[in-house]
């Protein structure tokens, strides 16, 4: 490993690392499993990973105190989120549904196509991270919320009281079901971004009782994502596109941190990235015998869809999650489900489809989240060279965590399926397979595609209000409507009476909500489900 400017990146192949990494993925893989087939939900065990690190850093041998540092603290929090994620959302999630739609020979080679596609989304956030369409300096909140944990850790202080006061202000309000997290985002993230997720929010939350309209049974949030979603792609291609043209968005003061991704090597690796879920679709196809269950056309047409499904999901969820630190995972797939049903693909194809798509966007969001918080450790792009190292450390890490969760999902999911254990949203989208689709839907999806696509053109690449009012759209929490919108006053308000340097406290006590409301959900869940065994 070549040596740096400044400091030398500890690396993930150092055996106590190794060892670490893979007792803390072990340990976020059972986790993940465990909870996503009782309650449906996947915790972040990101601050679990900083904290078992920081107590471990205390011990006083030899062996423990280089635990002290906070980049591999850093390692450890990537490997147990990566596992944790990867195990639940990408693995399990895709394998439950062959099973549940009574092909059980299907489990094997959709284990196998998930963890490809797993695999490939992270790629793809490696090389796509620090980009002008991804940025390190992007909000990714959780990022900060880890980050700033890891730094209270190592220097004490008054950061460290923030930091503290913040958690616990986390866990209280979430006693009392006030989602903290939603406050800790909206005094981090673009305020255009939150206010526009805030409107979402409310509209599906009390469209009932304000205008007597159910607008998920009417396509309206799928419909707005896909128009969205089909820009906000068109967006990100025609950053890499404009050689000439500079604008707001697309150029960067000088006096600030480069980018460590250029447009070139970009436009590669999204070329790179599609290439690859080309062939991942082609093994999938091969494995499970897709082929016999459609010409070859149609075969073609359907690897083609695929690849380019796991591209946008990846694109929408990963925005969603850099601008707001929630990433609609269930409901982004479930568009490219309806939209897979209205071309006409069989049953089989539908749910190798459903899982492939499935396996990816939840990696690409974690990781971003990860890469973040090393970002900030790094030094915030400073030392160009140190942060592509601790990057690459940190993607192996993650790539520590897959592994686990892979073979722990390999060696226990027959132990879940035949104790009758899935998620939830596992079931759904087998229903929704076997029942089809009425032809109405896509008038819905059509009409409200329009005014998606409209607002996401009319915010930029920068604001993503059209992502950001979809993402609302589909997520039933008129209570964190409420709560950003509190938030985005208390933040004007700060600003205006104390001006922007007050914010700096106030994002370390933010970051502080952010983790004590994981914190919180996190032993919340182990709970529940220590109650319904």
């Amino acid at each position: 490993m070549p040596a740096l400017r400044n400091e030398e990146h500890p690396s993930a192949f150092e055996p106590s690392m190794m060892l670490m990494n893979v007792c803390l993925s072990f340990l976020g893989a059972i986790i993940g499993l465990q909870i996503i087939t009782t309650l449906g939900v996947t915790p972040n065990t990101s601050i679990i990973g900083v904290l078992i690190a920081l107590i471990i850093s205390r011990i006083p041998f030899s062996a423990f105190l280089k635990f002290r540092n906070i980049h591999r603290q850093n390692l450890a929090q990537t490997a147990i989120s990566s596992a944790t994620f990867g195990a639940a959302n990408s693995l399990m999630l895709p394998v439950a549904i062959p099973f549940i739609l009574g092909r059980v020979d299907l489990v094997w080679p959709m284990l196998i196509g998930a963890t490809l596609g797993m695999s490939i989304d992270m790629c793809m956030l490696y090389w796509l991270f620090d980009s002008k369409a991804f940025p390190g300096k992007a909000a990714w909140p959780a990022g900060i919320a880890a980050a700033e944990a890891i730094k209270a850790g190592d220097k004490g202080g008054k950061q460290a009281m923030l930091l503290v006061w913040g958690i616990l202000g986390g866990i209280v309000g979430s006693f009392f079901k006030i989602p903290m997290s939603a406050l800790g985002i909206t005094m981090i993230a673009n305020m255009w971004a939150m206010l526009m997720f805030a409107i979402g929010l409310l509209l599906r939350g009390y469209s009932i009782a304000w205008f007597g309209i159910d607008l998920n049974a009417m396509y309206v949030p799928h419909g707005f994502m896909i128009g969205a979603g089909l820009v906000a792609g068109v967006q990100i291609l025609m950053i890499f596109l404009r050689k000439h043209k500079t604008s707001d968005e697309d150029t960067q003061p000088a006096d600030e941190t480069p980018y460590t991704r250029d447009d070139n090597s970009v436009k590669v690796s999204i070329i790179r990235g599609f290439v690859l879920y080309i062939l991942a679709g082609c093994i999938l196809a091969l494995l499970s015998g897709l082929y016999t269950e459609m010409s070859m056309g149609m075969l073609v047409f359907w690897i083609m869809f695929a690849a380019f499904a796991c591209i946008m999901a990846e694109f929408i969820i990963g925005l969603s999650a850099m601008h707001s630190g929630w990433f609609p995972a269930f409901a982004t797939t479930l568009i490219f489900l309806i939209i897979g049903t209205l071309l006409g693909f069989p049953p089989v194809a539908l749910a190798l489809l459903v899982g492939f798509v499935a396996s990816g966007g939840p990696a690409f969001a974690d990781g971003g989240f990860d890469f973040r918080s090393g970002w900030i450790l790094r030094g915030m792009g400073k030392n160009p060279e140190f942060e592509v190292m601790g990057r690459y450390h940190q993607f192996i890490s993650a790539f520590v965590g897959f592994g686990v969760g892979a073979i722990t999902v390999a060696l226990s999911h027959d132990m879940y399926f035949s104790q009758n254990l899935f998620p939830p949203v596992a079931k759904v989208f087998v229903t929704t397979i076997m029942a089809g689709v009425d032809p109405s839907i896509i008038r819905n999806l059509l009409l409200w595609a329009v005014p998606g696509a409209i607002l996401q053109a009319v915010g930029g690449s920068s604001r993503q209000m059209g992502i950001m009012m979809s993402t609302g759209l589909l997520i039933v929490s008129p209570a964190a409507g409420l709560t950003v919108i509190a938030g985005l006053i208390v933040r004007l308000l700060v600003i205006k009476i104390k001006g922007e340097d007050a914010m700096i406290p106030v994002t370390v006590m933010a970051a502080g909500c952010i983790a004590g409301d994981a914190l919180y959900g996190f032993f919340n869940s182990l709970l529940k489900v220590g109650l319904k065994k």
